[in-house]
């Protein structure tokens, strides 16, 4: 369906592995026709959640309990959520085509039904709302001061039961995944399909070495406890990851400016926030308290430019790579995340970088993730544990 220049290809569900051979038999129902007709499911969300939506009213005074739910985007606070509170293997997301919005009686949210502020429409008008706000819904990270961590879970509320015909994919984590459904479901016209962005998980993994793992995916979703962000010396996050970080996490912003203003930041030795908030609570749905809010991330600023403006320097990155090796016990960092340093927007090239960090960052004693630069294709040649470490 398209809307000018939005194009709804699909709508999603999200749901329990266990519950897709019900699914693909009977449909997707509201969790009021599944309590009537005692239909056997896997739930996936607290019972506080699923409280908080039996009573909630749409503007027809019924409870979203009599709606099956929808989202634009299944990469959502609320899967962030519910991936933090179960495990990914456990999940699947099922594609749902979007000629469902013709169906009588539906309603479209500008953001998370049970939320307070969220308004509803009919599907004519919602469309529109839709589109409005389509980049926030496509967009790879949200907050709450600005709404786009409500905005981006807008829901189409299809009453009692979307049938099995508009059902188009299921979609899972891993390839694990999808062998453990292909197994539940038989033989089926339905495919299994891994789409590993749903599920915050890298669409690329692989081990170097002993404690090296180059992953291809968002950073900023990573397990690791502390997070590496490329800086300059000048104050100024404009572009890259420490644009994404200035948005989405202000306190580090204003740290940054502090370690630049009184020099503790340098070409040669980075500076370590040791941020005290939860992620957990500041990307996942919040309906109801989470019971464990625990990821606590540090993050790094590590020095790639002298100058906003400047090129990247091999020798700086070696210093920066050389403080943290030989300080980042003593600093407490237990993991780490970093991007492919002063490669994308510093201009250097991975095949330099790469084998650099790996031979400083090897066999340290923690885990350490390096995230390939999005900029380019990196050839296999330079991703192989031989020429990155020299083996």
């Amino acid at each position: 369906m398209t809307r000018g220049k939005v194009e709804i290809k699909s709508l999603f569900y999200i749901t329990h592995v266990q519950n897709v051979p019900s699914i693909l038999a009977n449909g997707i129902l509201s969790h009021g026709r599944v309590e009537a007709d005692k239909v056997s499911f896997t739930a996936i969300y607290d019972s506080g959640i699923v409280s908080n939506r039996k009573g909630k009213l749409t503007p027809d005074r019924a409870s979203l309990w009599e709606y099956a739910n929808l989202y634009f985007q299944p990469r959502n606070p609320m899967m962030y959520r519910v991936v933090h509170e179960k495990t990914t293997k456990d999940l699947a997301v099922i594609g749902v085509k979007p000629s469902v919005l013709q169906l009588p009686h539906v309603l479209l949210t500008d953001g998370n039904a049970a939320s307070s502020p969220t308004q509803f429409f009919k599907t004519a008008d919602g469309l529109r709302v839709i589109k409005a706000q389509w980049p926030v819904l496509q967009a790879e990270y949200w907050k709450d001061v600005d709404g786009s961590k409500r905005k981006i879970m807008a829901e189409c509320l299809v009453p009692d039961r979307i049938d099995v015909d508009y059902i188009h994919t299921v979609y899972v984590a891993d390839h694990d995944a999808k062998r453990r459904v292909e197994g539940l479901i038989g033989s089926t016209q339905t495919p299994v399909v891994p789409e590993p962005n749903f599920f915050f998980n890298p669409s690329y993994k692989m081990r170097i070495g002993n404690n090296i793992s180059l992953v291809e995916g968002d950073m900023f979703f990573s397990g690791m406890q502390t997070l590496t962000v490329s800086v300059n010396l000048q104050g100024i996050m404009g572009k890259g990851l420490a644009s994404r970080a200035k948005y989405q996490f202000p306190d580090v912003y204003v740290y940054y400016q502090d370690c630049c203003r009184a020099r503790r930041l340098t070409a040669v030795k980075p500076c370590i926030y040791k941020r005290e908030s939860s992620l957990d609570e500041d990307l996942a749905d919040l309906s109801t308290p989470l019971k464990t809010p625990n990821a606590v991330k540090w993050f790094m600023l590590f020095s790639t430019k002298r100058k906003w403006r400047d090129n990247s320097r091999m020798d700086d990155i070696e210093g920066g790579l050389s403080w943290f090796r030989d300080h980042f016990e003593a600093e407490g960092v237990k993991s780490v995340a970093l991007p492919a340093l002063g490669c994308g927007l510093g201009g250097l090239n991975w095949a330099d970088v790469g084998p650099l960090m790996c031979r400083y960052l090897h066999g340290i004693g923690i885990d350490v993730a390096i995230y390939l630069p999005r900029e380019r294709d990196i050839d296999e040649q330079y991703r192989t544990e031989k020429y990155l470490l020299g083996g």
